[in-house]
């Protein structure tokens, strides 16, 4: 379930599933910046330009291009602040779109699989004027993006696995 708060222009999103994997499979899986481009709807024209290695590691960067409205591509470059295997890591942007992004990915093995729980924090640029002009539209689109991503998930991991 997708859950978004804002308070004082500062937007956090909730988001998790519980995927039928192993802690070392839902690892594999999410830490392989490649994946990245399956978790992603395909209207955004998501590309990883650089630093599509097969697994992450603290401070590496990646850079992508990726459509923030129709016909209109901007390049987005995240840095991998922390790492901890199989449990954590957390991608920062670096420059892009957002005043601040601040994507926390954790895992954490279950009885039904592995729990996998992200967290967004995020500001829009331009202050009020921002939050006024896009703060619904952008909600739109994570709850797009991150609908996609769990829909993704189920038909790969869950329905495989049933």
């Amino acid at each position: 379930m997708i859950e978004i708060k804002q308070t004082s222009g500062i937007y956090t999103l909730l988001n998790k599933q519980i995927l039928p994997l192993s802690i070392d499979e839902a690892w594999s899986f999410f830490s392989a910046p490649k994946n990245l481009t399956k978790l992603t709807p395909t209207a955004m024209n998501f590309e990883i330009t650089n630093g599509e290695y097969d697994e992450i590691y603290a401070g590496q960067i990646i850079t992508y291009m990726v459509s923030v409205l129709p016909g209109m591509r901007t390049k987005w470059v995240t840095e991998i602040t922390h790492v901890l295997a199989k449990t954590y890591f957390v991608d920062e942007q670096r420059f892009g779109p957002y005043a601040l992004w601040h994507h926390e990915h954790h895992f954490k093995e279950t009885d039904k699989g592995t729990l996998i729980h992200d967290k967004v924090v995020y500001k829009l640029p331009l202050g009020t004027v921002g939050r006024f002009v896009a703060g619904r539209f952008i909600e739109s689109k994570l709850r797009t993006i991150f609908g996609y991503r769990e829909a993704f998930l189920h038909r790969n991991f869950v329905q495989l696995n049933a």
